[in-house]
């Protein structure tokens, strides 16, 4: 692995500035690059620039660090089975570890995985489109997915994340084509075969999808397939989502176009577009950057699934949950990470059929700050702040623990018997560390994630300077 001793291991005041400062703006001109239709190729993206600094502040003790951390991580809240690790992110020493090559059920810190193959696999200002194109009959047209499960049920916002791009602009366009071409009546169909396989995966728990925790994964939804369009959920809980959002989609899409003077057929069937069918319109989700960011801090299990899924398209493995993680493993190994003993069912961390070392995860996070992989930048801006964003904004709460706030960065992980907390620490020497640890024998919830948040803290406030 490729020495990275100049990076970030700066003060933690000029850190926060720099990891809450999101990702590098695209250059304007890079190029502008889509996630294709089936059968097209994706030209590379332009690569993020991460500045290169100091590495002047003290390297931790390893002894210190594993005095400090034995009896935290050995907590009874825990459990008994815990993979753990800590290492230096300039100089890649470890400073503590316990079973950190066992693999152990992470939950949603899977997320880090699929967030650094699709950046990788992907490009970080890789767009998703959707497309209504002619069908391959006259006064057909037809609506085709192309991964955006954000999209807006009426005009997007080019600001944001969720709802970048608008199913009513689509409307807006296609039907200003329909006009051009003196049609005003048409019969729609809905072409999401970009994805293959189930759209619920055999490894979910029952109450996932029917609690709301992710919708059936399908190539194109609007606002991540909740039952009321517009309202996404909030990070971390749970949404009534539709049943099939893929047709959803298609029939709101119907909706908007009668509304804009196009009589539309009352029946909507699936169907591909055919070959050498003409655009009529299209629009396109944020940047990949943006969507990865945005899975990491609210861990939306939809998008993480999305993302796994195209990047299996890049792998040219097929587009199921299997090959999701398997394309996500490749990429990742790729990078020089050792993957040895895990798995992973689909891209999200849902179930218990998805484990991964410790060590994994530590090691792609020194990747990720490594400045030979500028594009994996937004996997370390997009991890939620400790008692500030997404999954953590409520926690790192008292005495105890807020030493941790603003110092932490961290993917959260939860199912029943998991929890599981890795990330980034600056310590109190302004050392940057890497950090993940994975329990899936916990007794209970709360008090797990009491200790995970402890163990981060404890290392923000290290001092454990020679």
């Amino acid at each position: 692995m490729p020495s990275i001793t100049a990076v970030f291991a700066v003060p933690a005041h000029v850190l926060a500035v720099l990891l809450l400062a999101g990702p590098v703006a695209a250059s304007p001109s890079a190029p502008a690059v889509t996630i294709p239709l089936p059968g097209a190729t994706l030209p590379p993206a332009a690569p993020e620039v991460l500045p290169v600094l100091g590495a002047d502040a003290p390297v931790p003790v390893a002894a210190r660090v594993a005095t400090l951390l034995a009896p935290l991580v050995g907590s009874p809240a825990l459990g008994r089975s815990v993979s753990a690790e800590v290492v230096d992110v300039a100089t890649g020493t470890t400073l503590f570890a316990r079973t950190p090559a066992r693999a152990a059920v992470p939950a949603s810190a899977t997320k880090i995985l699929t967030a650094a193959a699709a950046l990788g696999a992907l490009g970080p200002h890789a767009t998703l489109p959707t497309r209504a194109v002619t069908g391959a009959r006259a006064g057909e047209i037809v609506l085709v997915g192309g991964g955006d499960v954000m999209l807006a049920p009426g005009a997007g916002d080019p600001s944001a994340v969720q709802g970048h791009a608008g199913l009513g602009d689509l409307a807006d366009a296609t039907a200003a084509s329909l006009r051009r071409r003196t049609a005003t009546s048409v019969t729609l169909r809905l072409d999401d075969t970009l994805f293959t396989g189930p759209a619920v995966n055999p490894a979910w728990q029952h109450g996932d999808v029917g609690g709301g925790f992710v919708a059936p994964v399908q190539a194109v939804e609007v606002t991540v397939g909740v039952t009321r369009p517009g309202h996404p959920p909030k990070p971390g809980l749970p949404a009534p989502r539709v049943a099939d959002p893929a047709l959803a989609a298609a029939r709101a899409f119907a909706v908007l176009l009668r509304a804009r003077g196009i009589a539309v057929a009352p029946t909507v069937t699936r169907g591909a577009a055919p070959a050498g069918a003409e655009l009529l319109g299209e629009v396109r989700s944020a940047p990949v950057a943006d969507l990865v960011e945005h899975d990491l801090t609210d861990s939306d299990n939809t998008t993480a699934e999305v993302l796994a899924r195209l990047v299996a398209i890049a792998e040219t493995r097929p587009a199921t949950f299997t090959g999701a993680g398997q394309a996500v493993l490749t990429r990742i190994a790729a990078l020089g990470v050792p993957v040895t003993g895990a798995r992973l069912a689909g891209g999200s961390g849902l179930g218990t059929h998805t484990a991964i070392p410790a060590h994994t995860i530590v090691r792609l996070l020194v990747v990720a700050a490594d400045p030979d992989h500028p594009e994996l930048r937004p996997l370390l801006t997009g991890l939620p702040v400790a008692g500030a964003s997404g999954t953590l904004a409520d926690r790192f709460a008292g005495p105890a623990l807020s030493r941790g706030a603003g110092a932490v960065r961290a993917k959260t992980g939860t199912l029943t018997g998991v929890s599981a907390l890795a990330g980034t620490v600056v310590d109190a020497d302004g050392r940057l560390l890497a950090f993940a640890v994975l329990a899936d024998a916990v007794p209970a919830t709360d008090p797990a994630r009491v200790a995970l948040d402890t163990v981060a803290a404890n290392l923000a406030g290290c001092g454990c300077r020679p």
